[in-house]
């Protein structure tokens, strides 16, 4: 699965997908410095891992990843073509869910597109595009589902009702997100691939001074984007300290934050809150070889679940052993969580939980 990051120009969308990524992609302090796409995968930080590991003695320890994609920045205008617009848009209708990087630092040498920083603004400006976006493609796909209703596809009514409904919905300024939809509607939803449909965090990206002053929370940028967004899908970072501080250990990291006054967790909360908005949780194997985090999406029953690792544990999936991390830390060790009762055995239509440790029983 997929996050998208958009934004204006000139935002820091680049130097936080290098930071999240390490790709090392180009960044330059003018507009439109990203042409093409930039796409990389983070770890997703998950601190069992290093403890399961203390247990095992492993091999190896691999994390849960996520993908990135560093999309160019949009303007106004970019719905009809504006700098390359309709292309980045396409983008866009490629991700699961979306990372939208608002600019709310102040820097002479990288000027804003419209001149100065608003960060109300600019999420309406981009709002606004996609919103164009997803308003002209429902009007080809409305001319095309009347057509079909008219020589008797009655099929189409449905979902002919359904895009009046979100077009009317545009027409008003509105995300399509922020409508209701049942579970027959979602369905239909999935091969319409609008853009105002993905999920959003916000990422408010500060400059180092505002970030090391205090509570970045009471900040006048923040709080303009925190009366569009909500608390829940909002995360302030300072990318470009991020950057500054990306190559050092973790230890060196700590020292050098607290130095300058910043407590700063905001990167590894970013993933793992972009992690959740795509309904993705871990279970975890461990043993020598490897420790190991897997990436299920939520309501995933064991046997889908030990497919992920292999295709012959599907095929063969006699039951699964689990123990809750939780559980298993509390004990020490795997024989004993099982004195204790606690390793449970589950068959084929148990729903897998994150933080479960899991051993696959299987024949093929």
């Amino acid at each position: 699965m997929k996050l998208g990051i958009v934004g204006m120009p000139n935002v820091g969308k680049t130097t936080l997908f290098n930071v999240l990524t390490g790709a090392g992609a180009q960044s330059a302090k003018h507009a439109f410095s990203t042409l093409e796409r930039n796409m990389g995968v983070a770890n997703v930080p998950d601190p069992r891992l290093q403890a399961l590991a203390a247990l095992h003695d492993p091999k190896k320890v691999t994390p849960a990843t996520i993908e990135f994609v560093d999309i160019a920045g949009l303007v106004r205008g970019s719905s009809r073509g504006e700098g390359l617009g309709n292309k980045f848009l396409a983008f866009i209708r490629e991700v699961d869910a979306i990372l939208h990087v608002v600019r709310c630092f102040e820097d002479g040498d990288v000027l804003h597109v419209d001149g100065d920083i608003d960060p109300a603004r600019d999420i309406e400006t981009i709002d606004l595009e996609l919103i164009f976006s997803d308003m002209e493609l429902l009007e080809r796909r409305i001319e095309r589902l009347s057509k079909q209703l008219k020589v008797g596809g009655k099929a189409a009514a449905a979902e002919l009702a359904l895009c009046r409904r979100i077009y009317a919905h545009l027409e008003d300024g509105q995300c399509a997100r922020s409508l209701p939809f049942s579970d027959e509607e979602r369905a239909l939803l999935v091969d319409i691939a609008l853009l105002t449909i993905k999920p959003v965090i916000y990422v408010c990206n500060f400059g180092e001074a505002d970030f090391a002053a205090g509570d970045i929370m009471l900040h006048p940028h923040y709080k303009a984007v925190e009366e569009i967004a909500g608390r829940e899908s909002l995360l302030p970072i300072c990318a470009e300290l991020e950057a500054q501080v990306a190559g050092l250990e973790p230890e060196e990291r700590q020292e050098f934050l607290a130095e300058i006054g910043v407590e700063s967790e905001g990167l590894d909360l970013l993933v793992r809150r972009s992690y959740a908005l795509l309904g993705l949780i871990s279970f975890l194997t461990a043993g020598r070889p490897e420790v190991r985090a897997w990436t299920i999406t939520k309501g995933t029953k064991a046997p889908r679940a030990a497919g992920k690792i292999h295709s012959d544990l599907e095929r063969g999936f006699i039951r699964a052993e689990v123990i809750a991390y939780g559980d298993l830390m509390a004990c020490g060790n795997m024989a004993a969580a099982k004195e204790k009762g606690l390793v449970r055995v589950e068959g084929k239509e148990y729903v897998m939980q994150d933080g479960d440790v899991v051993l696959i029983r299987f024949n093929v």
